[in-house]
């Protein structure tokens, strides 16, 4: 079987008021070399992953291994070289990406001819909800629901707006960021959250930033529990906004987070951005496959 050479965008999940459901992909990318060898081994080309295991309990391999099991085959042993952009335990979907790199390699070693909607299933099987799998496997902005194997989702790629991506120098652990969240919401959040978040997909839908923008910094699921975990949230948000940026939004769990804005807006935003220590900032675009 010949080699193969993926490149895996990240992910902005939890989109504005998309908790689960919600994602983009953007200009980052796991970029992955895998051929045939005589034993599972991953050679990291960027010294940042070094801290990530390198034999067949990195996730990219063991999850290449699991999804051979699910069809009844063997995963051959491979080489992977392993170079990324995207930074770890920022959310930005680094371990989506490497769960995605996993399923394509199980897909092409084992020749399992698997359509996008197969691989968002396993990802979705092995992650939980879409938000992050999705994009990574179709690009643009991703919609999706899952649950206990029942998988809806529409992609769209026709989008005007230009991210800036803001990235503080610690890491959220997901599992800190998921304990920072209620155990239950009451009805009426739940029917607020609801109603928002449909005007704001129309919104998207029909080009009308400014008004998705609004009703994007609305969320009640996730962000007002997590955003005491961001401490330059404020500041960023505060940032942005003076300089006609259509949402700022924590990006996953955190601690990145996204700017939405018209293009030319951009350079203006990103100039005042750049006066926030210990953050760094970057323009993405967003990945169409």
């Amino acid at each position: 079987m010949k080699e193969i050479n993926l490149k895996i965008p990240a992910t902005s999940a939890n989109l504005g008021l998309g908790f689960d459901s919600i994602g983009v992909a953007v200009t980052k990318f796991l970029k992955i070399k895998a051929y045939p060898s005589a034993e599972f081994k991953i050679e990291f080309l960027n010294p940042e992953l070094k801290i990530l295991p390198a034999g067949e309990d990195n996730l990219v391999i063991s999850t290449a291994k699991s999804i051979a099991l699910k069809y009844n085959k063997e995963m051959p042993p491979v080489t992977v070289e392993m170079d990324s952009e995207i930074p770890l335990a920022h959310g930005l979907g680094s371990s989506s990406s490497a769960i995605v790199a996993g399923i394509e390699l199980a897909a092409h070693f084992c020749e399992l001819n698997l359509s996008d909607h197969d691989k968002i299933m396993l990802g979705c099987d092995i992650e939980g909800h879409p938000d992050n799998i999705g994009p990574c496997i179709t690009g643009g902005v991703f919609v999706g629901y899952y649950n206990h194997g029942e998988l809806y989702y529409h992609v769209l790629d026709d989008v005007d707006f230009s991210l800036v991506v803001s990235v503080p120098n610690y890491m959220i652990n997901t599992n800190e960021a998921r304990r920072a969240l209620p155990d239950s919401y009451d009805r009426q959040t739940a029917v607020n959250q609801n109603a928002i978040n449909n005007v704001m997909l129309f919104s998207l839908f029909n080009k009308e930033y400014v008004d998705m923008g609004k009703l994007m910094m609305k969320d009640q699921f996730h962000e007002i529990y997590r955003k005491p975990l961001i401490k330059e949230f404020d500041d960023i948000k505060e940032s942005a906004l003076k300089n006609d940026a259509y949402a700022t939004v924590i990006s996953g769990a955190g601690p990145s987070v996204m700017t939405l804005c018209h293009p030319n807006d951009l350079q203006g935003i990103l100039e005042d951005l750049e006066k926030i220590d210990n953050v760094e900032h970057e323009e993405l675009e967003i990945y169409k496959k």
